[in-house]
């Protein structure tokens, strides 16, 4: 009879839908992401967006202007319930995004939403600086919360169709514009090529040079030989990579992005547990971004990736 209810328990924990809950309610991804998930007729089904935390950054005008627009809309179009605190989401989900736009802020949402013991998506950027990433990484690790991040970029069919395993070198490029509040300014927005660089090119890069002039052009050289290079488009630019092989040359064209794709890793890591992007492929891309900056700043000189 207990082996019983148990099976049949885990059936019905398995049908029904996740409820997941939202931190930062100050950035199109609410919308899209609610639009997508919350629709009785979803492609992505197995799990609804039912709370959420608003947040904000007064001294950040892409916050600040649209938290409260977005939070109403949130809640009228897609009945979702607004709470005051992290802390006030936590029995109410079994998962959450955080998905605030100032990346500033979400060392400390990341250490109050951890306290919730529940498994966690952390929206671009994951944070403004390397220090703060790592921070998100031992925290999480420490009190055994599954998490994980990335750029949606990263499940682009048009990327997938070039990946190859005997690549000798990767350019990948995408809109670069910044924002002052973020220290590492490709974490603003060029933190998607980045991200599609990474997908292509994996672990291992060793020293990065960045030379801006119009654009930026940041490349980086990996340990057993390959270049990698991000071109960060000021202020803007399309998304595309071009893969070199030993064979041949692919190209991408265009990339259009589309939230879709990874919203179907999300919901499977909400409830498989497995993160489809390594906490050390996370972190590396953020040593990335960390060299890069360093070495814009040294006028261009190599800097070696941190370990």
């Amino acid at each position: 009879m207990r082996l019983a209810l148990f099976l049949f328990s885990a059936i019905f924990a398995m049908a029904a839908d996740l409820r997941v809950g939202i931190i930062g309610t100050d950035t199109s991804h609410v919308i899209a992401f609610s639009k997508v998930l919350n629709d009785p007729a979803s492609t992505v089904p197995g799990a609804k967006i039912v709370a959420a935390y608003k947040g904000g950054s007064p001294d950040l005008a892409s916050s600040r202007d649209r938290v409260e627009g977005y939070a109403k809309d949130l809640a009228a179009k897609y009945k979702v319930e607004i709470v005051p605190t992290i802390a006030a989401l936590c029995g109410k989900v079994d998962a959450i995004l955080l998905e605030s736009v100032d990346g500033r802020k979400h060392l400390e949402q990341a250490k109050e939403a951890i306290k919730c013991g529940k498994p966690m998506f952390i929206d671009k950027p994951l944070a403004s600086t390397y220090a703060d990433a790592a921070a998100i990484a031992k925290a999480a690790k420490a009190a055994n919360v599954k998490w994980f991040s990335s750029s949606s970029l990263r499940w682009a069919e048009a990327l997938d169709k070039v990946k190859a395993a005997d690549a000798k070198s990767v350019a990948v490029w995408g809109p670069g514009p910044s924002d002052p509040t973020h220290y590492l300014d490709l974490s603003w927005y060029a933190i998607h090529p980045v991200e599609m660089l990474y997908a292509l090119m994996g672990t291992g890069c060793d020293e990065v040079t960045r030379v801006v002039a119009g654009d930026d052009v940041v490349i980086g050289k990996w340990k057993d030989g390959r270049v990698g290079t991000v071109l960060a488009l000021r202020p803007y630019g399309d998304f595309g990579a071009l893969v070199h092989s030993e064979k041949k040359t692919l190209a991408t064209g265009t990339i259009k992005s589309d939230y879709t794709p990874m919203l179907r890793e999300i919901v499977k890591f909400f409830q498989t547990g497995v993160a489809p992007v390594s906490e050390e492929e996370t972190l590396e891309l953020f040593a990335f971004m960390d060299a890069a900056q360093k070495s814009k700043e040294q006028g261009g000189k190599a800097v070696k990736v941190k370990r």
